[in-house]
């Protein structure tokens, strides 16, 4: 997966920047209460709702082959470090490790794990009511992996099918121009998406340890093009037939640098978000109206 497309593809914020500082001073922790939901005691617990406004963010990553040189777990890995960084400018409560998404286009290289259709869906589904029953009224999805792209977006569809007490966010960033600019300068490759130059420096930034730089080479990332002569079409085998090594640019490129640009930007964004969730009070209200309307549908003003 791009980094950038990974993440900046896949959130929204739009916030009032004079209330930020203010935010983001009333956001600090307490002392010994933790933004990790697995950490908090069950007492804590409470107090972390309170404090996060009863949002939580579920950062959502995969087991997958990236390239030769990075840890199957790198959607996640990057992705909950993002959450991480977010949640020091604005308080909320990050889920613990989830690796359940689609991937059945990795099924071919080892390690994947690639979880039927009805589990990723129920599994997250109850992941979300479970959430919802401890408190949680906002939740917050942060994808990390771009298989999952349409899965979360009809998950998030999916949520009108019946009664909900919460609201389900997808982070989904709009477009930004100087961000883009601020990443082009830092860039060194054209061809990414999976494994590349941004991926692999989000990893050099974050955990270095499990970026293997010099292995970047083993293996091809280039566009096989293999359907290249298909108009007009979409079919499910277009990955494997482009990147049959599941791995997509150069690695060998990666920059510590640019990681740290990434990571910085894509949790500023994060933040923001969170704010805005927070403060959002109409989102719950027309999932309201809809949820009764749907139940009277005759009534409904023409």
């Amino acid at each position: 997966m791009n980094v950038t497309k990974g993440f900046l593809s896949v959130a929204s914020a739009v916030v009032l920047f004079s209330t930020a500082s203010m935010s983001q001073e009333a956001a600090k922790p307490e002392a010994g209460l933790s933004v990790h939901y697995e950490e908090l005691t069950a007492p804590d617990f409470v107090l972390a709702v309170a404090k996060s406004e009863a949002t939580c963010v579920i950062p959502i990553g995969i087991l997958e082959k990236h390239g030769p040189h990075l840890p199957l777990g790198t959607d996640l890995i990057d992705c909950r470090e993002v959450a991480l960084r977010a949640a020091k400018q604005e308080y909320t409560i990050i889920y613990p490790a989830y690796y359940v998404g689609q991937i059945f286009e990795a099924k071919h290289q080892p390690g994947t794990i690639a979880y039927s259709t009805w589990m990723m869906l129920d599994l997250l589904q109850e992941t979300c009511d479970e959430l919802g029953r401890n408190g949680i009224r906002k939740i917050i999805l942060l994808n990390g992996h771009g298989g999952n792209e349409y899965f979360l977006r009809f998950f998030c569809q999916a949520q009108l099918a019946s009664r909900k007490d919460y609201a389900v966010y997808l982070f989904d960033p709009a477009e930004d121009s100087s961000m883009e600019a601020a990443l082009k300068k830092l860039r060194k490759t054209t061809l990414d998406g999976h494994a590349g130059e941004e991926e692999t420096s989000a990893m050099l930034a974050n955990r270095p340890d499990l970026a293997h730089v010099d292995r970047a080479g083993q293996e091809s990332g280039e566009d096989q093009k293999r359907l290249a002569n298909l108009k007009h079409a979409y079919t499910g085998i277009w990955w494997y037939a482009s990147q049959p090594n599941h791995y997509r640019g150069d690695g060998s490129y990666g920059n510590k640098e640019l990681g740290e640009l990434i990571l910085k930007l894509e949790a500023g964004l994060l933040a923001e978000m969170i704010r805005s969730v927070k403060e959002d009070t109409v989102t719950l209200e027309l999932q309201n109206q809809f949820f009764d309307g749907s139940e009277r549908p005759l009534k409904t003003k023409q």
